[in-house]
């Protein structure tokens, strides 16, 4: 049996113990605390991800856990608005705040994630729809409300509010802070979002919509490489060429409204060229090299770029498709292909400046892409073969893929945090300050 120390030991243990803690303490970072008002807005946007991932799967015929034929019209619309374009506006938001309190931008992902609700409520509940339609309508608003659809009013409204805030940060951003072509091209998106979502509100079909949609996504996502690797990017005339193939395909979107077989190749070649021309420039050609979270991230974003080429090809040869598998393949293609990949690859730098949460690198990450990958592939191989039953299970594997991405990320987060807790003492965390969220110009190059 060992000897017990003695109480000289113990007290000189316990003064190397204390002391070894309070180095720790002193070396260890504060966490700073959760923004809870900032969780109401991911809150928004989560339910629109999981309703709009429901939709996906009443539209492919598989089964759902609501499986409303109405809530499968919305689909497009949870996806883009109510989840990314909440997020998008979330993220601008908070960047802006890095100069000042600004608490007007916040309405902009509010606004749009509260459009996203409300186009899941009403798609739900008949009585909903039913009391839009039966609203009275002053006479001198009546002739110019003509063609809106009840059932759209709502989402209409709030979506076009938010999408207008989000407009309103980039020329704050653009007069106030920073006249850069990054800040102009995201401008341009902003503005492509709310020209789309008029659209729609104004009865337009959906797939004659999607396209003004999708180049929403497109064209931030294109702003936000060149903002974030803004070294990579450093040559003038490499900024203003993409932002001038950015405006391009604002007007092959414009024409394709009068004339779909003159718009649609405009697009389509404005695209090819705006994605080969950002993946030629862009920084993930060099850290695809490295290893862990860089290499992930270049993966990610490189296999964005391939995948937009679908589409750009398809729009040039091919005629307009507005249904069936031929549009099922250009809409996912840059939703799933492009959009995912990106939101894989960003994901580590946003979440950290919105949640103030740190996203540490995992193999395990690697998971999700290559389902989102497989299941993409898959869909889009059998919807050239016209083949339903592989198609449809491509699709339910592109869902499956987008909630091990949430969980994965979730996952990781969370244990980061819980370690992080564990090396710092109680007092650290209790009295730590709140991190100063990241400024739109000052984010980490990846």
């Amino acid at each position: 049996m060992s000897e017990a120390p003695s109480p000289a030991a113990r007290d000189d243990g316990a003064r190397e113990h204390a002391t070894t803690s309070s180095r720790n303490t002193r070396t260890s970072p504060p966490i700073p605390p959760l923004p809870k008002a900032r969780l109401v807005f991911l809150l928004l946007a989560g339910v629109a991800l999981l309703s709009g991932l429901d939709a996906s799967l009443v539209r492919l015929g598989a089964l759902a856990p609501v499986a409303s034929t109405s809530l499968g019209t919305v689909h497009g619309l949870l996806m883009i608005y109510g989840f990314l374009g909440t997020a998008i506006c979330l993220e601008r938001a908070v960047a802006l705040q890095s100069d000042g309190r600004r608490p007007w931008a916040y309405a902009a992902p509010l606004l749009t994630g509260a459009g996203g609700i409300s186009a899941v409520v009403i798609s739900l509940n008949e009585a909903a729809r039913t009391t839009l339609s039966n609203l009275p309508i002053p006479r001198y608003l009546a002739a110019h409300l003509s063609g809106f659809a009840p059932e759209r009013m709502m989402p209409g409204f709030l979506i076009t509010l938010g999408m207008a805030l989000l407009t309103a940060i980039y020329c704050y951003v653009w007069a106030r802070r920073q006249a850069t072509h990054a800040v102009l091209i995201q401008l341009m998106g902003a503005l492509i979002g709310l020209g789309g979502i008029l659209l729609w509100w104004r009865g337009l079909e959906t797939p004659r919509a999607v396209p003004w949609w999708l180049a929403f996504l497109i064209v931030t996502i294109i702003g936000e490489r060149v903002e974030l690797a803004r070294l990579a990017f450093a040559s003038g005339s490499t900024e203003r060429r993409i932002t001038a193939e950015s405006a391009a395909l604002m007007v092959g979107l414009t024409v394709a409204l009068y004339s779909p077989t003159i718009g649609y190749p405009l697009i389509g070649l404005s695209l090819g060229v705006l994605m080969a021309d950002t993946a030629w420039h862009d920084v993930a050609r060099g850290t695809v090299r490295m290893k862990g979270l860089p290499r992930l991230a270049a993966v990610c974003m490189l296999s964005g770029y391939a995948w937009a080429l679908v589409p750009a090809l398809m729009w040039v040869i091919a005629p307009p498709a507005f249904d069936g598998y031929g549009y099922d393949a250009g809409v996912h293609a840059i939703t799933i292909g492009f959009v995912v990949s990106m939101l894989l690859a960003h994901a580590p730098v946003i979440i950290p400046a919105v949640a103030r949460r740190e996203v540490p690198y995992h193999v395990a990450m690697w998971v999700p892409f290559a389902f989102l990958q497989l299941s993409l592939l898959v869909r889009l191989l059998a919807g050239a073969r016209e083949a339903a039953y592989p198609w449809r299970l491509g699709g339910t594997l592109g869902v499956v893929g987008m909630l091990l991405f949430v969980g994965t990320t979730l996952t990781v987060t969370i244990r980061r945090a819980r370690a992080a807790s564990r090396e710092i003492g109680p007092g650290d965390e209790a009295g730590a300050r709140p991190a100063a969220p990241a400024s739109s110009g000052g984010r980490e190059v990846r």
